[in-house]
């Protein structure tokens, strides 16, 4: 059989209760040539039984069962290493596409385009009981992209879609933000664009890693800062950012748990168009 041409990569470890919508929204893709890439980081029974009985719905999923090592990238990099498509694009488990027509839009413009090496869009922030709490657009032309780059991540990761030859894999050495990373370096090799238009529900809830793992999301931002500082503008202000973001991180928990989603969503909005 030929090879599908959108490799569809889902890292998920305990969310066998989330997992389904985002499969679903995949399957509700016009585009049909895809494969779903189910990474589970040694998920529990319970987790696995949903992966499995996706599977029997739909011989286009597949499942690739990853010792537990509790690092999204390395999880992520399993998914990709199986990957055989063209391009590929990212699910995170607990998000789903809104847009049926993502890979069809997304497909059709890299297609026609081969300078430019990965495409994303917009997206709604959703809260732990699923309600829309805001929206956002990212940075669409290249040239805005690459000035906000080293303040945010360019691209949402749940959103996005590239070349998969020529992107490489997730540096998993980083303890957090393996995406944003992973971004920057594919904006190294090619042009970078942003549909505007809302192609992701985006869970924002106090289960994420966005919260879980703010202390180190805040040395990662650090790193990730410092290791591209030569590739994008904005290094010392950015440098800034990520030194309040790291101040905050270590406030106590009751404070950054009631201002969290408050903080999230106006970051976004500064680096958003």
């Amino acid at each position: 059989m030929a090879n599908p041409r959108v490799s569809v990569i889902m890292a998920t470890w305990n969310r066998g209760h989330l997992i389904g919508r985002g499969v679903q929204s995949v399957l509700d893709q016009t585009f049909a040539d895809w494969e779903l890439i189910i990474a589970g980081d040694g998920p529990p029974p319970e987790t696995e039984s949903a992966i499995r009985a996706w599977i029997e719905k739909d011989g286009r999923i597949r499942y690739v069962r990853c010792p537990h090592s509790g690092r999204i990238a390395a999880v992520s990099n399993a998914g990709l290493k199986a990957a055989r498509g063209e391009y590929a694009a990212i699910l995170d488990d607990d998000d789903w596409w809104l847009d049926p027509e993502k890979l069809a839009k997304q497909a059709a413009f890299l297609d026609a385009r081969p300078e430019y090496i990965a495409c994303g869009g917009g997206f709604v922030f959703i809260d732990g009981g699923g309600r829309e709490i805001g929206r956002e657009l990212k940075p669409e032309t290249d040239g805005k992209i690459r000035r906000v780059a080293l303040f945010a991540n360019p691209i949402v990761n749940s959103a996005g879609m590239f070349r998969r030859a020529a992107a490489g894999f997730y540096d998993e050495t980083m303890p957090q933000f393996a995406d944003w990373d992973f971004w920057l370096n594919l904006g190294r090799k090619g042009k970078l664009y942003n549909f505007p238009e809302y192609f992701l529900a985006y869970r924002m809830w106090e289960g994420g890693s966005s919260f879980t793992h703010q202390k180190e999301n805040a040395s990662a931002a650090f790193s990730i800062i410092r290791r591209h500082r030569n590739d994008y503008p904005g290094f010392s202000l950015a440098f800034l950012s990520a030194t309040a973001y790291w101040l905050y991180a270590r406030l106590p928990l009751f404070i950054r748990r009631g201002a969290n989603s408050f903080l999230s969503r106006l970051k976004k909005r500064l680096f958003s168009r």
